[in-house]
């Protein structure tokens, strides 16, 4: 599997920002690889408009056939990529990337919310409960500070995940970092 898909065709991201899409390229990078019918009823939809929406992604190089693990009667498919990115400065150079990368910050956004309203503090034991949450803070920054923070944030997540890979207690476990700037509201 490679690292990552780096988008740089607005049309592109909006493929894998449909609803549905992002959800079935989700679970194929999470979960690993599965039938149309599997990931039809993971989501609560038919095989045949997860097998649509999958082709989609097949289509613009988001996902490929398993070969390895063949399933007789349908195709299997896969994750070609461990992650999605894109340059919101580059995107943000037309009206058209402007809106994908806005459509595609919804869907995150969207789905951070499914995986907090899924998240039951009485499913899971202590250890877990007292390292798992949320936190928000408004801070005044410039913009060099903020890709200071999201670079060594990165840095730091990733040194640890490499640590721990072998950790009998390690799961997958989703972090989320995002960060705007706060629209300014003017004094009456």
């Amino acid at each position: 599997m490679e690292e990552q898909y780096k988008i740089s065709d607005p049309q592109v991201l909006k493929v894998v920002a449909h609803p549905l899409r992002v959800r079935l390229l989700g679970l194929l990078r999470t979960d690993g690889p599965a039938t149309a019918s599997e990931l039809g009823r993971k989501v609560g939809e038919s095989s045949g408009s997860t097998s649509y929406h999958l082709r989609e992604l097949f289509k613009y190089g988001f996902i490929e056939e398993d070969d390895e693990q063949r399933d007789g009667r349908e195709r299997r498919w896969r994750s070609r990529h461990r992650y999605t990115s894109w340059d919101a400065v580059e995107m943000s150079g037309t009206a058209e990337g402007r809106e994908a990368v806005r459509i595609m910050h919804l869907r995150q956004v969207e789905m951070v919310g499914r995986v907090m309203e899924e998240f039951d503090l009485a499913d899971w034991p202590r250890e877990w409960v007292d390292a798992s949450g949320m936190s928000d803070h408004i801070l005044q920054m410039p913009p060099a500070a903020l890709r200071e923070f999201h670079d060594k944030a990165e840095a730091l997540l990733l040194d640890l995940a490499a640590r721990y890979a072998d950790d009998p207690e390690a799961r997958l476990v989703h972090v989320w970092m995002g960060s705007v700037p706060r629209t300014r509201q003017e004094d009456p």
